[in-house]
């Protein structure tokens, strides 16, 4: 299996989890509230535990922001390319959770907010690794043409990654559109995807548009929540992955897991249709925890397909009427 080279940033996450967003002037009092990395970290974390070696190319500052980032990725078995940045911590983000397990983020970018040439220039590629790279970090103004012309540079034989995020709205098109030319696999949710086409269609009927953006892709994982995903390939084929039926505790990194999980079995050769679903239910595992590092391990993943299995077969046979995929 080769190695996952995370080139986007990770920052340290304040949850707090309330019943409902307040009104405009209101306030409201949290059920509960943490302090945990998140950010990059929990795509990082998700492939890690899917067993596949993983190396953070990001920026991390100097503060207790940067030393709790550091600690969480060494515990995690990640390792870390860059040395500290100077006189600026790692950044900040807000991360509201409502009792519908939906999540609303307010971020105060620091260190991992900008790259340059000569930084991202010292990162050594291995024959075998994949770049993954995010629409967060493309989004700041100070680090995105730098990571572009990086990405741009890539050997042609590196696999690259892209989740466009939320953020894809705030990157200037025509960098995207770079961005887009260079990638191998795209991972995004109907939203995300409905941005960079341009238009708003219904589910799989986004692929073609956007798929036209990504030359050299293999393909696209279009990810629809409890659903599941749609794996748009570059042949045409639009093929529906089904979701796990389970209890949503936490929605928090539920992207970042399914994309973690789907490149760990990518990269240790599964067939995309078979890394889409095992990335289906390591995302389903990952919604029933709280925080969003909530990725599952390789045992757990394999575990609950097994288990989801041996249920569809009794579903089939009249041995049990409750559960489905």
């Amino acid at each position: 299996m080769g190695r996952l080279v995370h080139a986007g940033s990770a920052v340290v996450d304040h949850i707090y989890l309330i019943d409902r967003l307040p009104a405009p002037g209101a306030e409201k009092i949290a059920h509960r509230h943490w302090r945990t990395v998140g950010g990059g970290f929990n795509m990082m974390a998700a492939a890690r535990r899917a067993d596949m070696k993983v190396a953070f190319a990001g920026r991390h500052g100097t503060g207790p922001n940067g030393d709790m980032l550091r600690s969480a990725l060494l515990s995690e078995g990640i390792d870390i390319l860059a040395d500290p940045f100077p006189e600026t911590d790692t950044g900040d983000c807000v991360v509201l959770v409502t009792d519908d397990a939906e999540r609303t983020f307010v971020s105060s970018p620091g260190a991992e907010s900008g790259h340059t040439d000569d930084e991202l220039a010292s990162i050594t590629l291995e024959a075998d690794d994949w770049v993954f790279v995010s629409g967060y970090t493309l989004s700041y103004s100070n680090s995105r043409d730098a990571l572009a012309r990086w990405i741009e540079a890539l050997p042609a034989a590196v696999p690259l990654v892209f989740d466009p995020t939320p953020a894809v709205e705030a990157i200037p098109r025509t960098l995207l559109e770079r961005v887009l030319a260079r990638t191998t696999w795209l991972s995004c949710n109907l939203a995300e995807a409905a941005v960079i086409a341009g238009i708003n269609t219904p589910g799989e009927t986004l692929a073609r548009p956007v798929l036209a953006l990504c030359p050299q892709a293999a393909g696209l994982v279009l990810r629809s929540g409890p659903t599941g995903a749609w794996l748009c390939l570059k042949s045409g084929e639009n093929i529906p992955v089904p979701g796990f039926n389970v209890t949503v505790v936490d929605t928090n990194g539920a992207g970042d897991t399914h994309i973690g999980a789907f490149v760990a079995a990518l990269a240790r050769g599964e067939k995309p249709m078979d890394a889409a679903r095992y990335a289906n239910a390591a995302a389903a595992l990952s919604v029933t925890r709280a925080g969003g590092a909530g990725g599952p391990s390789d045992q757990e993943i394999r575990a609950f397909l097994e288990t989801r299995q041996e249920e569809a077969k009794a579903d089939q046979t009249g041995g049990r009427k409750t559960a489905r995929l």
